[in-house]
């Protein structure tokens, strides 16, 4: 048998396993809506996205699957497949600090997939308002970064608010240099978040010792600036440099090669265990000699090991 021939076999092969594909994929579907139905049903005012239940199959998708694809490229697959599903019964619509373009957005649509419609709020306290209201289903914080710590005004946050966390993102943080100038030598102004700006601090004495750092609130703002201004560049994402068609001088400038920010999604509802769980304490204690020794005595009692105590 030729080449050409073996080819065209495995093409058709192919072929046919799309029409399966397919088909399976709508029979899902349909199922998504039978369940909308049954919960309406039930309750006009029923709870469509369940966390727990999300992680569990996510965690099941991984756990099967034999290859040749990578567990984490198979449970992308059937976030957007779930999320496409969701979109059938309630497109969901998630608050998220913008503008547009943001690295807090790649963390809402790598969580809720991209049949969700994302709002973009101006302060993460417009976010927490926006879900408590109702006008957002769920929103995406940013709460920690492995190189600058912990965001205080999001925890400040939940001081006064009922929200609940829902789960949380791991987003690995790739800042690139962007701008419409045509080469490093021409910059004379950075715009960024100021967290990026820390997180990029030793590659910008190194390479542009003589620019001005500029502090803005976004990455996406810094990126609106930086299309309009000229000898200026922006540090932000990919999602930023397409929406705002600028020009990548360096890429992956942060100082840190595994740079990461975990990012918390709230809403109303109370997420049942999945099973694989984390669980968010905020305590309060009097000003008294072992007050703190008192909160932390009981989860060495029970063999309970703390990730982070802020």
């Amino acid at each position: 048998m030729s080449d050409q021939k073996k080819l065209d076999g495995i093409r058709e092969r192919i072929d046919l396993l799309d029409v399966q594909i397919q088909d399976l994929i709508n029979q899902r579907a349909a199922a998504a809506k039978d369940v909308a139905s049954i919960k309406l049903e039930e309750d006009k005012d029923a709870f469509f996205y369940r966390p727990e239940r999300e992680a569990a199959i996510l965690r099941l998708v991984k756990k099967r699957n034999k290859g040749p694809m990578s567990d984490e490229d198979m449970a992308r697959l059937f976030r957007e497949i779930m999320s496409a599903c969701l979109a059938l019964e309630q497109p969901m619509k998630i608050a998220f600090l913008g503008p547009e373009g943001t690295f807090t957005q790649s963390a809402a649509l790598k969580h809720f997939g991209h049949s969700v419609i994302t709002i973009p709020m101006a302060s993460i306290s417009d976010i927490f308002r926006d879900v408590e209201s109702g006008t957002a289903n769920y929103g995406v914080v940013p709460v920690e970064n492995s190189t600058e710590g912990v965001i205080n005004h999001t925890l400040d946050m939940f001081l006064n608010s009922p929200m609940q966390i829902c789960g949380d993102v791991m987003l690995r943080i790739h800042h690139h240099l962007l701008s419409m100038s045509p080469d490093l030598k021409s910059i004379k102004r950075v715009f960024s978040h100021q967290q990026s700006l820390a997180q990029c601090r030793l590659w910008l004495d190194r390479n542009l010792p003589h620019a001005e750092q500029i502090t803005v609130g976004s990455n996406a703002e810094a990126a609106r600036l930086a299309k309009s201004e000229p000898e200026s560049a922006a540090i932000a994402g990919e999602m930023a440099a397409e929406i705002y068609q600028l020009k990548g001088l360096a890429t992956n400038i942060e100082d840190e090669p595994d740079n990461t920010t975990r990012f918390l999604i709230i809403g109303k509802q109370r997420t049942l265990p999945s099973g694989v769980d984390k669980t968010t304490l905020l305590c309060a204690t009097r000003n008294v000699a072992g007050g703190l020794s008192s909160l932390l005595n009981p989860l060495s009692k029970h063999g309970i090991s703390m990730s982070r105590i802020e």
